[in-house]
């Protein structure tokens, strides 16, 4: 490997920046792919876009032979907003499924280090935690407090991101009553239909550990199907 490309890999991973390492097979000449988000991509710019946003390494063909695509993505990130009953046993299941977590309460009873062991705090508004946080195509934001003053905040600069996943606590009829509200603020039903509410798979939880199992089951789902997405359209 080239001294300047182990050298950029270094400073990107530092920088948890998304990148993809092109090797060609044959010629063993490497290049470091930061896929755009224009329409006017190469097509291997394009197939490492692809294998970014289903966190996979693969092989491609392309006109100089075939080239390995090797995956660089930042960790994922979950911002929980409410640090609430739920979310001490979903902070844990998030973190063993490999995200990295932070708890965003301004309530400092709430979001304690002896309730929330470990995890990054902030007692920062929501919607301005959310602004420090910077979601992005590796987040997901849920929130769970039930309270609009801190959960509606929160949800706006959520559906001003980039997160891939978005999640909010509440009844059908919260949720409803929450939507409402976001649309009278300027959001579309195309933005509002990005929220998954009431948050979590359907699958009869009941305890705070059943609810938070349901809820990071239901951002895998999401993050995966987006995956598989891109999967299937990467050219044969």
């Amino acid at each position: 490997m080239q001294d300047d490309i182990l050298s950029q890999i270094l400073k990107n991973r530092a920088a948890k920046r998304p990148f993809v390492l092109a090797t060609n097979l044959t010629t063993g000449i490497q290049t470091i792919f930061y896929p755009s988000e224009n329409n006017d991509l190469s097509s291997l710019d394009e197939m490492s876009r692809e294998a970014l946003v289903a966190d996979q390494g693969r092989i491609v063909e392309t006109d100089e032979g075939q080239v390995f695509l090797n995956v660089f993505n930042p960790p994922l990130r979950l911002a929980v907003v409410g640090a609430v009953h739920i979310a001490q046993p979903l902070v844990q299941i998030a973190r063993l499924a490999n995200y990295d977590v932070t708890v965003i309460d301004p309530r400092r009873a709430f979001a304690s280090a002896e309730r929330f062991p470990g995890i990054a705090l902030s007692h920062d508004w929501p919607d301005e935690a959310l602004v420090a946080f910077r979601p992005d195509r590796r987040s997901a934001v849920v929130t769970l407090t039930h309270d609009p003053k801190l959960d509606d905040p929160a949800l706006v600069e959520a559906l001003k991101s980039d997160a891939f996943y978005i999640g909010a606590l509440g009844s059908r009829k919260t949720h409803g009553k929450r939507l409402d509200r976001l649309k009278e603020a300027g959001f579309s039903d195309a933005d509002c239909a990005r929220i998954h509410g009431p948050v979590g798979l359907s699958i009869g939880a009941k305890s705070p550990a059943e609810i938070a199992v349901s809820i990071v089951a239901q951002i895998t789902a999401v993050l995966r199907e987006a995956g598989s997405r891109a999967k299937a359209e990467t050219p044969a």
